[in-house]
């Protein structure tokens, strides 16, 4: 596209479009008249973008009884959004299992779908996994694939802003994969990558324990632990995509690693076998005292690194996911040795989306990259995003 100029009548008519479909998201089923007391925009104005809202499919006259009052004469237009427009997906891509939630344009769930994958399963293995969890979702919904206008991948790792994954411990032959190159080729619609823990942050912002703050960690606790973090609502991914990297921090000095604190055998345990750390926990629980020391050890490093980003970042409040959100009474000990080491101790909560976050997260990726489309307006005049108002 070529330069933009203040007055060129393109700008104006992508702003006032933008700022048109954002009221008719906003409201339910609006007239015309609601929409240029809403917009502050002309009649003419507001009739000629919705008219051309509706040729894109993006606005719909609602039937009789959306939004309606009945009365006497003949009623107006009303008009709505179509959240059905468009779908998204967002995708976790996890050492055991890839994940899959389908959405509208306006974030509704429409259905899920996960399978199983083994923790040593090579990169094309697991991609071809997502692959299917993908189609058998499609299928299910009967939702075509070209109805798909964005796609959030979420897992393990470093990632660039490409989506290549710079470093990865966690699954096998991760390390230097181009994943949004390759899943590019399957889907005809923008793919966004993020690490996981970042993803599983957004998540808990948007619809889970952090929906009331935004300067937030996300902590994804496990033996090799991640972080993510919202500074003023917005991700912190810092200047390589490496922010929040806590399970690197054994690297300062420590001789243990976290799978060894939690070895009750003096041998390490795997950093993937979940299967292993539940049975330390769940003999911890039975009253096994060296299991239960091995647990003290491991909570105790667990809030060593969260320490470290509370004082970096000074976070309103922390909230831990991960296996470690099923620990009964990992938050005492975490609120009881944050306020050791930090000099404002934060709120600290546990996850509500489980182990949905990180797919909950990679699916708001989408939703916002979709959003940005539709609601913003680039500028070359400013260099700005020009958003309308929420």
């Amino acid at each position: 596209m070529g330069r933009l100029t203040g007055g060129d009548p393109s700008l104006l008519r992508r702003i006032n479009s933008a700022v048109v479909l954002q009221a008719l998201r906003a409201a339910d089923s609006p007239t015309l008249t609601d929409l240029v007391q809403v917009t502050g925009l002309s009649r003419p104005t507001v009739e000629g973008v919705v008219e051309g809202l509706i040729e894109t499919g993006l606005v719909v006259e609602a039937t009789a009884g959306e939004g309606a009052t009945r009365r006497q004469g003949r009623p107006a237009r009303r008009f709505r959004f179509r959240t059905e427009a468009g779908h998204l997906l967002g995708i976790e891509i996890g050492p055991h299992r890839v994940a899959a939630l389908l959405s509208d344009l306006g974030g509704r769930v429409l259905d899920t779908a996960q399978r199983p994958v083994e923790e040593r399963a090579p990169a094309d293995e697991r991609l071809e996994r997502v692959r299917a969890v993908v189609a058998d979702l499609l299928r299910r919904t009967g939702v075509p694939r070209d109805s798909l206008r964005a796609v959030g991948v979420a897992g393990p790792g470093i990632v660039e802003a490409d989506g290549t994954v710079r470093l990865s411990t966690a699954l096998p032959g991760w390390t230097g994969f181009p994943l949004g190159e390759r899943l590019r080729r399957s889907f005809r619609c923008p793919v966004l990558v993020e690490n996981d823990a970042n993803a599983a942050a957004v998540a808990e912002h948007w619809q889970g324990a952090a929906t009331g703050s935004d300067d937030i960690v996300f902590v994804l606790a496990g033996l090799s632990p991640g972080a993510g973090s919202l500074i003023g609502g917005r991700l912190h991914r810092g200047f390589g995509g490496a922010a929040g990297e806590i399970g690197a921090l054994h690297l300062l000095g420590r001789e243990a690693t976290p799978e060894k604190l939690l070895s009750t055998t003096g041998e390490p345990l795997h950093p993937l076998d979940e299967a292993q750390v539940a049975a330390v926990f769940a003999a911890a629980r039975d009253g096994d005292a060296q299991a239960r020391e091995a647990v003290d050890r491991f909570i105790r490093r667990l809030v060593h690194d969260v320490a470290a980003l509370v004082l970096a970042l000074d976070p309103e409040l922390v909230v831990i996911g991960g296996w470690a959100a099923g620990l009964a009474g990992v938050l005492e000990p975490l609120r009881r040795e944050l306020a050791r080491y930090c000099l404002r101790p934060p709120q600290v909560a546990l996850s509500r989306l489980g182990e949905a976050a990180v797919a909950t997260g990679a699916l708001r990726l989408a939703l916002d990259h979709v959003e940005g489309e539709l609601f913003a307006v680039e500028s070359t005049v400013t260099g700005r995003r020009r958003t309308a108002a929420r």
